[in-house]
């Protein structure tokens, strides 16, 4: 928790003030978040947890959750290992959420080849993929990687506007 808390300082003053609260994640939150399926990876730096990354199996994806670098340690390639990690594992797509102001980390993941889906599509991906509050749907982006790009999801239909017939 100390981690994701120290790190999310960022979001203060940027993300939506209905959205942020201090701490940022509380015990309870991380203790649902592993209930629910989340589970957390970390790396340490001289001697100290420095990074987490939480990843959750949803449907046909596997979802970033909770990517977290602390401040004193950003900028030595921790982040950039945890998804690295995270793609030897898994052979899903992998999609990520974040806030639509935290430019910072949208950047990291387009570094990563991960890339912003169409807006039209965020709400349905997010609500499709994710359970969180309908105010973060409307000030969140969803970024997919190559393989989700490339292969798609049967659980969304990527080819078609949401709300349109299935292609025939």
């Amino acid at each position: 928790m100390r981690v994701v808390n120290e790190a999310a300082a960022a979001y203060a003053g940027v993300i939506p003030k209905d959205r942020w609260h201090v701490p940022y994640m509380p015990r309870r939150e991380l203790e649902d978040e592993i209930a629910a399926g989340v589970v957390f990876r970390g790396i340490e730096a001289d001697g100290a947890l420095a990074a987490v990354m939480g990843s959750q199996d949803v449907l046909d994806v596997t979802l970033i959750r909770h990517a977290y670098v602390r401040p004193a340690f950003q900028g030595r390639g921790l982040g950039s290992a945890l998804v690295r990690s995270l793609r030897r594992r898994t052979k899903r797509p992998i999609l990520v959420g974040t806030w639509r102001a935290a430019t910072w980390a949208i950047r990291f993941y387009e570094k990563h080849e991960f890339r912003r889906v169409p807006d039209a599509w965020n709400a349905q991906l997010l609500g499709t993929y994710w359970r969180i509050p309908r105010r973060q749907v409307e000030t969140s982006v969803v970024l997919a990687d190559r393989r989700w790009r490339r292969q798609g999801s049967p659980a969304v239909a990527r080819d078609r506007e949401p709300g349109a017939a299935p292609r025939r």
